[in-house]
């Protein structure tokens, strides 16, 4: 939103409608994974405008709450969307850390983990995370672990094999040598300390163009 419309965004709160308690879908702005839901007040409202950083009215508390306020898991806000009917808002964040008080990256992880590209980020979080693993039970981490060169190679062959299932029109085979082949990506990225969300600015731009 710009910041021009970001700094009347309260007054666009229909506020009578929902009785001064505003509905909040709260998003992952990097891997679109809804995190959890709250409301907000206009109070509340203010105070993430002014901050950054969610903070929602608690109705059983009866006072103001900022995500993350005693467990550090805070969730940076990115952008902001009122709905059609200007009744719910969708706020898209940054999270530090499990945004659930379960331990969960999601209040609704039991659905959204499954979900096809969540599943891929999650899985690139844990393709990063193994650049600390032991190289003797890691795969990945033996990647990270012999360097640029070696993964550069797998990269190579993968892209080959690709290539070679599709000119056999091999489907079963294009979607594992495809598998393979983004995987091995992911490995690259990371061991240039890069991101598939850093790839996917590039193309945003050439879309924009």
């Amino acid at each position: 939103m710009p910041s021009g419309e970001l700094s009347k965004l309260i007054d666009h709160v229909d506020w009578d409608k929902v009785s001064g308690q505003l509905p909040v879908i709260i998003q992952n702005y990097i891997t679109s994974e809804v995190l959890m839901y709250g409301v907000m007040t206009p109070e509340a409202l203010q105070k993430t405008l002014n901050d950054n950083v969610v903070t929602f009215y608690s109705r059983t508390k009866q006072r103001l709450w900022t995500k993350g306020e005693t467990s550090g898991n805070y969730l940076k806000a990115i952008d902001y969307a009122l709905d059609c009917d200007l009744d719910t808002l969708l706020i898209t964040v940054i999270p530090e850390g499990n945004t659930c008080h379960l331990g969960t990256k999601s209040c609704f992880s039991r659905i959204s983990s499954d979900l096809p590209w969540v599943f891929f980020s999650h899985l690139e979080e844990m393709l990063e995370d193994r650049k600390s693993g032991d190289p003797e039970t890691s795969y990945t981490a033996s990647l990270y672990a012999v360097g640029k060169k070696r993964i550069a190679q797998k990269v190579g062959e993968e892209g080959v094999e690709v290539a070679l299932a599709a000119m056999a029109e091999d489907k079963e085979e294009i979607l594992n040598e495809t598998a393979d082949l983004l995987y091995h990506t992911t490995v690259l990225l990371h061991n240039q300390n890069l991101s598939w969300a850093e790839v996917l600015e590039v193309l945003k731009k050439r879309h924009q163009k």
